[in-house]
C-alpha cells in the first residue's frame, strides 16, 4: 500500500508512520517553517532522518494578519495545485491522509480530482479550517473527540481518537512519583513559552522551597535560557541542585521527565492534552490567548473537568497568584484523578486508522 502523508500536524502524522507495516509512505510537507523565513522545518528535519521520500510543496499560506508576505503567498495556490498534481501523478498513492493545515487544500483537492482516495484525520475538539473545506472530497474523516462530530458528515465520520506516540504508552506502565518534594515539569513546547518563563522567572526561589523542577525554555530572541542558567548560578546550593534547565528535549527525553513528573506546567495543544489525559498528569494550563476560536482554552477545561487540570489566564496570571495556585495544587495533590475512564484517549488510536487507511485503499483496488 502506497501512502501519501500530508505535512502540517506532524505529532499525529508521526504515529502513524510508526505504527504502520508493510506500506511505502511518502510524505509531502514544507520545507521552510515560516513564509519569508529560511529555517528548515522540523517536519522537514524529521521526515529526511527517518529516510522517507520528502516532497517539498510550494503553496499559499493562510495568514490571520496581514504582512508583506501575504499577496506573494496566496499567488503560490495555483503553484501548489500544480506541484500536487505532478507529485501524486508520479506516486501513484492508494491512499492519500491530510492532518489538517493549509498544505493539505492543493494536495487533497488535486487526489480528489485524481480519483485518489483521501482520509482526513481532525485533531482538535471542533474542526479546523482546512479539514471542514476538505471534507467533500474525503472518503473517511477520522476524528479524535466526539465534539467533532457535528462538523462533518456523519455518514463517513469515524471517532478513531488521537493518536498518542508509543514511548507514552510505554512510559504509562512505568510511572513513578517521588516521595520527598514533588517533581515540576515546566515546558512551552518545543519553541518555548516567553510568557511562562517570566513567571517561573520570578518566582524560582520560593518554588524551589516547595518543588523539585525541570524547566525547559526553548531558544527565544529573549534569551530566556541564558537568564534562567544564571539565575540557576545565582541560588544556593540547595536549590540549584534541585532546579534543572534546558533549551531543547527529544522526543524519548519528554517521556522521561513526564514519568517523573507530580504537576506540569504548559500551554493548551491538543496533544499536550491528550497525553496528559492518557498518563493522568495533573496539570497547570496555560492556554494562548490568540489560539484560533480561543481552541487552546477549550483544550485546557477538558482536562480540567475531567479532574486533573487547572488553568491560569494569561492576561491575569501575575507571579504570587502562579505560586499560590501550585502551592494549592501541592496541597491537594492527591485529589488530582480522573473522574471517567472514558475521558482517557485510546492507545490504538493510530491502528485504527491504519485499519481505515488500508480498507479505503482496498475499495480503491476493487
Amino acid at each position: 500500500m502506497k501512502i501519501v502523508i500530508i505535512g502540517g500536524h506532524l505529532s499525529p502524522a508521526l504515529c502513524i508512520i510508526e505504527n504502520l507495516k508493510n506500506g511505502e509512505v511518502f510524505f509531502v510537507g514544507r520545507k521552510y517553517a515560516i513564509e519569508g523565513d529560511k529555517t528548515v522545518s522540523l517536519e522537514y528535519q524529521i521526515i529526511n532522518n527517518l529516510k522517507i521520500p520528502f516532497f517539498e510543496l510550494n503553496t499559499a499560506r493562510f495568514q490571520r494578519k496581514f504582512t508583506r508576505y501575504t499577496l506573494s503567498s496566496f499567488l503560490k495556490l495555483p503553484v501548489g495545485f500544480l506541484q500536487s498534481v505532478k507529485i501524486l501523478k508520479k506516486i501513484g498513492p492508494d491512499v492519500v491522509v491530510g492532518f489538517g493545515g493549509y498544505v493539505s487544500i492543493p494536495v487533497v483537492i488535486s487526489a480528489y480530482f485524481l480519483k485518489i482516495p483521501v482520509v482526513l484525520h481532525e485533531q482538535t475538539l471542533e474542526a479546523g479550517f482546512a479539514n471542514k473545506i476538505l471534507a467533500f472530497a474525503a472518503s473517511k474523516i477520522c476524528i479524535s473527540w466526539e465534539s467533532s462530530f457535528k462538523f462533518f458528515p456523519k455518514a463517513k465520520t469515524l471517532l478513531t481518537g488521537l493518536p498518542i506516540k508509543k514511548e507514552i504508552i510505554a512510559v504509562k506502565k512505568d510511572i513513578k512519583n517521588r516521595k520527598d518534594l514533588p517533581f515540576i515539569y515546566i515546558t512551552g513546547g518545543s519553541l518555548g513559552s516567553h510568557k511562562i518563563n517570566t513567571l517561573v522567572y520570578e518566582i524560582l526561589p520560593r518554588l524551589l522551597e516547595n518543588f523539585y523542577v525541570f524547566h525547559q525554555t526553548g531558544d527565544s530572541e529573549f534569551k530566556d535560557y541564558e537568564k534562567h542558567k544564571e539565575l540557576k548560578s545565582s541560588l544556593k546550593e540547595e536549590f540549584s541542585k534541585r532546579y534543572e534547565v534546558v533549551k531543547y528535549l527529544k522526543n524519548k527525553e519528554v517521556t522521561e521527565i513526564l514519568s517523573k513528573s507530580d504537576i506540569v506546567i504548559s500551554r493548551a495543544g491538543v496533544n499536550t492534552i491528550a497525553e496528559l489525559l492518557f498518563l493522568q498528569k495533573p496539570a497547570f494550563l496555560i492556554p494562548i490567548p490568540f489560539s484560533q476560536r480561543n481552541e487552546q482554552l477549550k483544550n485546557a477545561l477538558v482536562l480540567k473537568n475531567a479532574g486533573i487540570g487547572e488553568i491560569g489566564e494569561e492576561k491575569t496570571l501575575t507571579p504570587e497568584i502562579f505560586l499560590g495556585r501550585l502551592l494549592y495544587m501541592k496541597r491537594n495533590l492527591n485529589n488530582y484523578k480522573i473522574n471517567s475512564l472514558d475521558k482517557i484517549p485510546d492507545e490504538n488510536a493510530s491502528y485504527k486508522i491504519i485499519k481505515v487507511l488500508q480498507d479505503v485503499a482496498k475499495k480503491k483496488k476493487t
